[in-house]
């Protein structure tokens, strides 16, 4: 009999292998595995788990009927709550959300939530099952600002009440950072990103892609001049921040962003697209997040030796556990405790290497992390040829600036009330890393989800 303290394992790719291509790491569970981890659960009346979940899926109840094998019915409990499935199972936080609040947890190891998620979602999409689309429209036009997980939450939800929706993304393709951020190895785009959107897209909301909010058309003459009677912006942040020491501006300096659209969205990594980027032999990647593993990971498949340099420690690190411990198996080398000084550069403006200096923990910042200092006299270099910094990004300004009455803070994020999503222009909702910052995709999918609430109490109201 299996041991029910402990998880069935999840077969991966093994890491020599997987470090030389950008087929998907975690290959999932089988029908026979999901119905023995899903035993596993508790089925807890109290569902701590529910608690932990941004979308409040109801994961006793799903989990029950993996366990009996009725697959179809435990994807239209998830679809209940979530547009979005596969890539939730595949990328979502599950450690510190649902898999972190499971009692089974306290005793031994949580049940595999996002595992069981993933399974169930794929099992949809392999046998052709779709969420249900509404009985009939109500003739109310939505606006939805940007096809990444927040706007794709929002626009479902919205088109299950019966609104005609239509979203905007500026972008070639929709998904937004589901396509250009994550990369294939983690988030297929063909298999799961593109046929979720599909899902939405069933429910009957319409999207118009290479259309920029600000420039192609504003706010204001959506609702003026087009008939929308609601908008909401979920654009996401997209725009990269940098550290301002010398030599950022050189030749084989990326930010994140740029590298990972150049790879995910543009297909840079292939041979057969007309979409180059420089193949670093030695790249540092700047930061410890979880877009920073991504970069790290991508560069490593394109040939590189790769370090990520962080000036926190491994505890500080703020991406997931699970994204930490691929990339070390997959021999990324992590240079924590270290801050760059410099980008050092040759005579033709490229990059040569890096001047850091050795870092120690002090005491506590606002953040809650202890506070890193310099180590006086520990000054090195790093031989390289290629750097990514990847520290986070904020909101691009362009929708704020070209909207009249809509407020941001001091970090150009939009000012949204977080329960219903409104911000100070009337109509007008916003949510996800337009309002927030960078963060989750299920954070952001649970902004979405708000917000279609938001928007359905405001234009019930009118």
């Amino acid at each position: 009999m299996a041991d029910v303290l402990k998880k069935v394992p999840v077969r991966e790719q093994e890491p020599k292998v997987r470090a030389t291509n950008f087929d998907e790491v975690c290959l999932g569970y089988n029908k026979e595995e999901a119905m023995e981890e899903a035993a596993r659960c508790l089925h807890c009346k109290n569902a701590k788990c529910v608690q932990g979940c941004p979308v409040n899926i109801n994961i006793p109840d799903f989990i029950g009927e993996v366990k009996e094998g009725n697959f179809e019915k435990a994807y239209q409990v998830i679809s209940q709550s979530s547009a979005l499935p596969a890539i939730c199972g595949r990328v979502c936080p599950q450690e510190s959300q649902c898999e972190g609040k499971c009692i089974r947890g306290i005793k031994g190891e949580a049940v595999s939530i996002g595992k069981l998620e993933r399974f169930v979602a794929d099992w949809a999409r392999e046998n052709g099952i779709k969420p249900a689309a509404p009985e009939q429209k109500n003739g109310r036009k939505v606006a939805v600002i940007g096809s990444g997980p927040s706007g794709l939450t929002c626009a479902g939800d919205l088109a299950k009440l019966g609104y005609d929706v239509t979203i905007f993304e500026a972008l070639h393709e929709a998904g937004g950072v589901l396509v250009y951020g994550i990369p294939e190895f983690r988030l297929p785009k063909l298999d799961v990103v593109a046929k979720e959107v599909e899902n939405v897209k069933s429910l009957g909301v319409k999207i118009e892609t290479n259309v920029i909010i600000g420039k192609s058309v504003t706010i204001d003459e959506l609702m003026d001049e087009e008939g929308f009677e609601a908008v909401f912006i979920g654009s996401g942040a997209g725009l990269p921040m940098f550290m301002g020491i010398p030599g950022e501006t050189a030749k084989g300096v990326f930010s994140a962003n740029e590298y990972l659209t150049r790879n995910n969205l543009m297909k840079a990594f292939r041979e057969d697209y007309d979409t180059p980027i420089v193949h670093g032999k030695k790249v540092a990647v700047v930061g410890g997040g979880n877009v920073a593993m991504d970069a790290a990971r991508t560069a490593l498949r394109l040939g590189a030796e790769v370090h990520i340099v962080y000036r926190r420690s491994e505890a500080e690190l703020p991406a997931r556990a699970e994204e930490v411990h691929h990339a070390k198996e997959e021999g990324i080398i992590f240079d924590l405790l270290t801050n760059p000084k410099e980008i050092l550069v040759d005579e033709n403006d490229s990059v040569r290497g890096m001047k850091c200096v050795r870092m120690e923990l002090g005491e506590p910042d606002a953040s809650g992390r202890r506070r890193p200092v310099e180590v006086p006299g520990s000054e090195f270099e790093l031989e390289l040829d290629t750097v990514i910094m990847s520290l986070g990004t904020s909101p691009n300004p362009l929708i704020s600036s070209t909207t009249i009455g809509l407020d941001t803070n001091r970090k150009k994020c939009i000012i949204a009330d977080e329960t219903t999503g409104q911000t100070s222009k009337n109509g007008v909702f916003a949510g996800g890393d337009a309002v927030t910052g960078a963060a989750t995709v299920i954070l952001a999918m649970g902004a979405g989800k708000a917000a279609a609430k938001g928007i359905h109490e405001f234009l019930s109201a009118k």
